[in-house]
């Protein structure tokens, strides 16, 4: 047995931390003298003592740090939990670049920021705007919903667009001159912007329904096929967004309201957890969609419509017929664990805007966010808040 003082020495935590994660429950001790409350540690508590002193330099949370205990005999789990911490830290970092800089325009009178100008692949930024049209806000309430937000770094530009329900993601590659910058451009600029490029916008008149043929992807002009060729040219400059299109421009002011947050949003709505990655045949889901029975539910006074989704063993994830559920909700012998309530409509919208018949949708339990990505463009995907059943 090992002493607290010893287990401090060990494994880089101090006397302090281990009583703390003590009461935290991570990382109690094996004894603890009835007598004295002095707590004595085995052997074998000091790799668990070592992984939680890496961890906590590196500022994982504690929730963090108990999961990775829990999962420690599961690789895929842990670096699963290791990825989405890092990749936090670096949204941090950019975040806190963002911030100051901006307290430095405040201390210290700049000159009028430089223009940024992208030079895009036409069917590149096509794709990207069919991938996040359909989230875009509607309410008049929320006027800067109503936008897609243009997040550009130097080596192209992400686009962002939510509705408070859904929140979609796509990304062009692009030749980038100027600083980094942020920009909502309004949807009817957007809308504009896309029909120079390849045709009407996806999404502007409603998307692609299950019932009308292909999905927007299958549609798509190839590259260098049709008026998919070329490159278009976006200026941002003094609030205003300018792009070029052979000859053609389309112009619009950057809305004063600002755009959400989407990398805090996503922070809380797709969190560390392992979850579970279910493969699906877009074609055949949206087939079993179009066709599936729903449940009332009442939010905020108002009666929708709801979808339920449940993963089984044997078929995957699948709507629940008319003898799974009850008029009340999902029958109590329904065909697995996991169920999960969405809007219909939605889930179609991301799979179409999604481009591809082979998806994987992410789920982490009942009420937790269901994200529809594309496993071979980890920048494409879109998150679908669901519905508590």
């Amino acid at each position: 047995m090992r002493s607290i003082g010893e287990l401090a020495r060990t494994s880089g935590l101090s006397v302090s931390a281990l009583r703390f994660y003590d009461r935290s429950g991570v990382l109690p001790p094996a004894l603890v003298d009835p007598v004295t409350g002095y707590r004595w540690y085995t052997e074998e508590q000091v790799l668990p003592a070592r992984l939680v002193a890496g961890l906590r330099r590196v500022g994982m949370p504690l929730a963090g740090i108990a999961a990775v205990l829990r999962h420690r005999d599961e690789p895929a789990a842990v670096r699963g939990l290791l990825d989405a911490h890092l990749r936090r830290l670096e949204d941090g970092l950019a975040d806190a670049r963002h911030e100051l800089s901006r307290v430095r325009s405040l201390l210290e009178p700049a000159p009028a920021p430089a223009a940024t100008r992208l030079v895009l692949r036409r069917v590149d930024l096509a794709a990207a705007l069919d991938a996040v049209r359909f989230a875009v806000g509607m309410d008049p309430d929320l006027p800067m919903l109503g936008a897609v937000l243009f997040d550009v770094d130097p080596h192209g530009v992400r686009l962002v667009a939510t509705d408070r329900y859904r929140m979609a993601f796509g990304r062009a590659p692009a030749r980038v001159t100027g600083p980094a910058v942020r920009a909502p451009v309004p949807v009817a600029a957007v809308d504009a912007l896309r029909s120079l490029l390849t045709g009407p916008p996806a999404g502007a008149a409603g998307p692609p329904r299950a019932d009308a043929g292909p999905s927007a992807g299958d549609a798509r002009t190839p590259p260098g096929e049709g008026s998919a060729g070329g490159t278009v040219t976006v200026d941002l400059d003094a609030g205003v967004v300018t792009a070029a299109v052979a000859g053609q421009r389309v112009r619009a002011e950057v809305p004063a309201d600002d755009f959400p947050d989407y990398r805090r949003l996503l922070r809380r709505t797709v969190d560390d957890r392992p979850v579970r990655r279910v493969p699906v045949d877009v074609p055949t889901l949206r087939a079993a969609l179009r066709t599936a029975p729903t449940v009332l539910r009442e939010h905020a006074g108002t009666a929708h419509r709801v979808t339920v989704l449940g993963l089984h063993d044997r078929d995957g994830l699948r709507p629940l017929g008319p003898g799974e559920l009850t008029p009340e909700g999902p029958a109590a012998d329904g065909p697995g664990p996991l169920r999960v309530g969405v809007n219909g409509g939605y889930l179609l919208d991301a799979l179409d805007a999604a481009g591809a018949r082979q998806l994987v949708l992410e789920l982490d339990g009942p009420i937790g966010p269901l994200a529809i990505r594309r496993p071979d463009d980890p920048d494409v995907f879109s998150v679908l808040m669901p519905i508590r059943l």
